[in-house]
């Protein structure tokens, strides 16, 4: 049975809470033009469930209109109650590339306190590729929280922002191994002589798992 746009509308403008989950579910049946209008007032819904379904879905609707998908997703950052909802319009943000929305995820986490929506922000900035995201991950890698700096490690790497070496090299001795290995894999991304100066360091880890990757990567 093909859904149509017929089919779906009444059960996003249901007043129960079911249906409207199922609507948005079944809006990835649709023509993403037409699924893309159709959601967005649900990225303002009075139930956070239904916020987050929709929001999370502009992941791949909100290519149909950056700009519009940009507006949406800034407004549930800076307005919407919930932090899984706030993560999520982050992690969609990364996702789409929209640069455009790096203060306002720079801004976020230096309000918040909940280290979860603190750690989806860090993650989303490697996808994000603005360059001078560098700074803030420079930053969340003095976190308390061992997530949020393992996350800001991988981050700088995928960022491929070269200026991320000086500040990663620091971290060869770092008390929590997980960061150690993860810093293997960023440094070997960003290359250059300070790296492998690292890896030398680090292919010595007291930690196998550490070492051993190192030592895969040491020219």
């Amino acid at each position: 049975m093909n859904v149509t746009p017929a089919d779906v509308q009444p059960l996003l403008t249901s007043d129960n809470l079911g249906d409207r989950l199922k609507g948005v579910n079944l809006l990835r049946e649709l023509d993403p033009a037409i699924a893309f209008t159709l959601i967005q007032p649900l990225v303002k819904d009075s139930n956070e469930r239904v916020r987050y379904a929709a929001v999370s879905q502009l992941d791949t609707l909100g290519k149909q209109d950056p700009e519009t998908t940009l507006v949406l997703l800034r407004d549930r950052l800076q307005n919407d109650p919930e932090s899984d909802v706030k993560a999520a319009a982050a992690d969609v943000i990364g996702g789409l590339q929209l640069i455009q929305a790096y203060d306002d995820l720079k801004q976020l986490y230096y309000q918040t306190s909940d280290w979860l929506l603190q750690l989806s922000i860090v993650a989303t900035l490697g996808e994000l590729g603005e360059p001078k995201a560098v700074e803030l991950l420079e930053d969340a890698l003095k976190s308390e929280n061992g997530l949020v700096r393992v996350a800001a490690v991988s981050a700088s790497g995928e960022l491929g922002n070269v200026e991320g070496v000086t500040f990663l090299v620091q971290l060869v001795k770092d008390e929590d191994w997980q960061v150690r290995y993860r810093l293997v894999q960023a440094l070997v991304k960003l290359g250059g002589e300070k790296t492998q100066q690292a890896l030398k360091i680090l292919a010595e880890d007291s930690m196998d798992l550490v070492a051993q990757e190192a030592k895969k990567h040491l020219s």
